[in-house]
């Protein structure tokens, strides 16, 4: 009794560490099983015995829908749910990571981690101008863009409640700088006036934010006169000038400094030339990086989270597919009795329930995937960003995200097959043919 259950721990411990490296496994390594499968089905007599085999059982799917379905509609939950939380981390990262680029640099207070806790002295910005590596534009002007960072509550457009949006305040030179910032609606704001833009994202998220409607913040009337459009994390943010925004909030230091350096060499001599000099005790680093950076943590809950939720449901689906296969091994009792007494071996008998069972797991998959996608791709969304402010983004869902659906698809497949082709395989000949 103490080996049979042992054997069966080592078994299930055997199972899962297969089940993990088969999640794990690249496409080209999927892709070699899946060629050396097919070889032996078609060329080994057992595998031409199971193919033939798989085609009956296959071809009575139909008169066994009902319970063929509970292992589709099960698969195709946990792929579903699985991707749609993966796709929602995705998507976030990816808007983090197109925000900036590798020859803009952003400048804050040594040791912050985000604008929101950093102070740069007004008098530092005209050191900075001066150092090498800082791009010019047509008039000889440094690209350098002093900004502030305020959180203002707006009301979200999906419940209603009060939620965090991020203010900036900009100058002329923002425009340069931050050249993925395109108007697409109405115009720039006017410097000296509580003008605002909005990018188009937040114009999604929060109400009232249409152009000429008026917005009290700070205890004053602002208008928005434009619309914006970044395709980054900008998009969630309203933009003013920088001054007019110093001067509600009472605002004396700049919380960040955007620079476009000369390229990427360019930045490393900024970046040299600011630690060089005792007077800027600053840190540097590329936009691209600090916004990559803001979403590391965030991604990586949702991905375990997703991860565990998938994993839990896979545990369910596995338990569903183990009854309906089980079921249907014994209603074909007779049926695999049979083919057993004309020759079929066991290994054709475990190979063909288990492709049965993958078939029909590859079907819950491929279901699954397309729900997700069709529901969840593109679909927008918002969540607390590194600034205590809300940070719009759309789901991802990516051919890598969906391929990962299916190879989890096949694994329940396999799992939920295996067991009851080996029963079947076990199946007394002499009972079998007498059951009714």
């Amino acid at each position: 009794m103490k080996k049979h259950w042992l054997g069966n721990t080592l078994s299930i411990l055997l199972l899962a560490i297969g089940l993990g490296v088969w999640i794990a496994l690249p496409w080209i390594g999927v892709l070699v099983v899946a060629v050396l499968l097919v070889l032996w089905l078609l060329l080994t007599r057992s595998g031409r015995l199971s193919l033939a085999a798989t085609r009956i059982g296959i071809a009575s799917l139909p008169q066994r829908w009902g319970a063929s379905s509970v292992v589709v509609v099960g698969i195709a939950g946990v792929v579903g749910v699985l991707v749609a939380m993966l796709a929602m981390g995705e998507g976030f990262q990816a808007t983090l990571n197109s925000t900036g680029d590798d020859t803009t640099a952003i400048v804050l207070r040594g040791g912050s981690q985000a604008e929101t806790n950093s102070v740069i002295m007004r008098d530092q910005v005209p050191l900075m101008s001066t150092l090498p590596g800082v791009a010019k534009d047509e008039r000889g002007r440094a690209m350098i863009s002093p900004e502030l960072s305020q959180v203002v509550n707006l009301v979200s457009k999906g419940d209603g409640t009060d939620v965090n949006a991020q203010f900036r305040g900009v100058g002329e030179m923002a425009w340069v700088v931050h050249d993925k910032v395109k108007i697409t609606e109405g115009r720039r704001f006017n410097a000296g006036l509580r003008e605002i833009v909005v990018g188009k994202g937040a114009q999604g998220q929060f109400r009232g934010l249409e152009v000429g409607n008026k917005l009290l913040l700070g205890n004053q009337d602002w208008t928005v006169v434009g619309v914006f459009n970044s395709g980054d994390a900008h998009d969630s943010e309203l933009w003013t000038d920088a001054q007019t925004l110093a001067t509600t909030y009472q605002r004396s230091a700049w919380q960040s400094i955007n620079v476009r350096t000369e390229g990427k060499p360019g930045f490393e001599q900024f970046k040299n030339a600011v630690a060089a000099d005792p007077r800027l005790k600053l840190d540097v680093e590329t936009t691209r990086a600090y916004y990559a950076k803001q979403g590391g943590g965030l991604n990586k809950l949702i991905s375990v989270l997703g991860t565990v939720i998938g994993a839990i449901m896979a545990i369910g689906a596995v338990f569903g597919a183990l009854n309906t296969m089980y079921a249907a091994v014994a209603t074909r009792a007779r049926e695999i009795a049979t083919m057993r007494a004309i020759g079929f071996r066991g290994v054709p008998v475990v190979t063909a329930i288990m492709l049965e069972t993958m078939f029909l797991a590859l079907i819950g998959g491929l279901l699954g995937g397309l729900v997700a996608w069709a529901i969840f791709n593109g679909y927008s969304v918002s969540t607390i960003g590194s600034n205590f402010s809300q940070v719009v983004f759309q789901f991802r869902v990516s051919p890598d995200l969906l391929w990962s659906g299916l190879k989890w698809a096949l694994g329940i497949g396999l799992v939920g097959g295996l067991f009851p082709a080996l029963r079947a395989a076990r199946l007394p000949i002499t009972t079998a043919l007498r059951e009714t």
